[in-house]
């Protein structure tokens, strides 16, 4: 058994993770600040004696004795991190460089989650490693993409200066049960609107693309990644490689809730990015990790469970 610190543990990945640590065996320390976070993602692990949850805002140092960190902590959703930017801003920095020097302190690996949004509305397709972006630093999205480029640089920082053993994982599109009904994310949107019955929200021609991920798929790729020796702040991507239109999922939705397909377009936001798709040639290189979860199958048991949650659904149309 390991002790494990997941910040942002009660968020949609973060509780998947805590309750795939758990499963395997081991203790884990859950700190989210439940800004975004919803103790309802936790309710099955609170009353486990191998899980702890503690409350607290990861921007101010903390201190446990774990072996190892997933520093998952942040506003994923363009909805939750535009609210408050600058607070977004020090989560991205302060929460990840509290981090890195509690690892540093005990000597442990950290793992970032970072984001496919260090690539901006990529001039490149697809996306490897070696993209350097193209990213506004002032644009509407700059809390969160400059956030997480910055939380990427003191991992480097710290690898070089006090050779922390840091791994940064560069998330694409995920998906899955937990996903908040509201967080203007395209596929619990869509989900939603075909639970109760209204038409699809498309922003702009439909024709932009994005890569959708499996929770547990995902999952796997973190794990394997902190159990992979040799990585040092380099990054890798963990993403579903088949590119889908906004227009095909929401065909594919409008099937599997078995609706006629109803559309409602609006005007596509600022700097939403074009297209999107990961090269995870080097995840299947040195993780052996592809995602195995079709998107059909995965929509289809992340609509199960969304439907299962109608107090939740409630909330969010109303």
């Amino acid at each position: 058994m390991a002790r494990v610190l997941v910040t942002g543990g009660a968020g949609f990945i973060g509780s998947h993770l805590c309750r795939a640590l758990v499963a395997r065996g081991d203790a884990v320390i859950c700190l989210d600040d439940l800004s975004t976070g919803r103790l309802r993602n936790i309710t099955d692990l609170r009353e486990r004696g191998d899980f702890t949850f503690v409350e607290h805002d990861v921007a101010r140092p903390y201190s446990f004795e774990v072996e190892a960190i997933f520093n998952l902590a942040c506003p994923a959703s363009p909805r939750n991190y535009q609210r408050d930017p600058v607070r977004t801003l020090d989560t991205c920095y302060l929460g990840t460089r509290n981090a890195l020097e509690l690892a540093r302190a005990r000597g442990i690996p950290a793992l970032q989650a970072s984001t496919s949004e260090v690539y901006g509305d990529p001039a490149e397709h697809p996306q490897t490693e070696g993209y350097r972006g193209n990213v506004d630093p002032t644009g509407p999205r700059a809390c969160y993409d400059e956030g997480k480029r910055v939380a990427e640089s003191l991992c480097r920082g710290y690898a070089d200066r006090d050779a922390v053993d840091v791994r940064i994982a560069r998330i694409f599109n995920t998906y899955g049960p937990g996903m908040c009904a509201d967080d203007g994310r395209v596929v619990p949107t869509f989900l939603s609107q075909i639970i109760n019955r209204q038409p699809l929200t498309v922003f702009g021609d439909g024709q932009q693309t994005r890569s959708f991920c499996y929770v547990t798929d995902l999952v796997r790729g973190l794990l394997a990644l902190m159990a992979y020796d040799g990585l040092r702040a380099e990054p890798v991507n963990l993403g579903n490689p088949h590119e889908s239109t906004v227009a095909e999922l929401a065909r594919v939705v409008s099937q599997i809730g078995g609706r006629k397909l109803e559309i409602e377009c609006r005007s596509l936001p600022d700097q939403d990015p074009r297209r999107r798709q990961p090269d995870i040639t080097r995840a299947r290189a040195l993780l052996g990790w592809a995602p195995s979860v079709g998107l059909r199958e995965g929509l289809a048991m992340t609509l199960a469970a969304m439907a299962s949650a109608p107090d939740e659904l409630r909330e969010a149309m109303s």
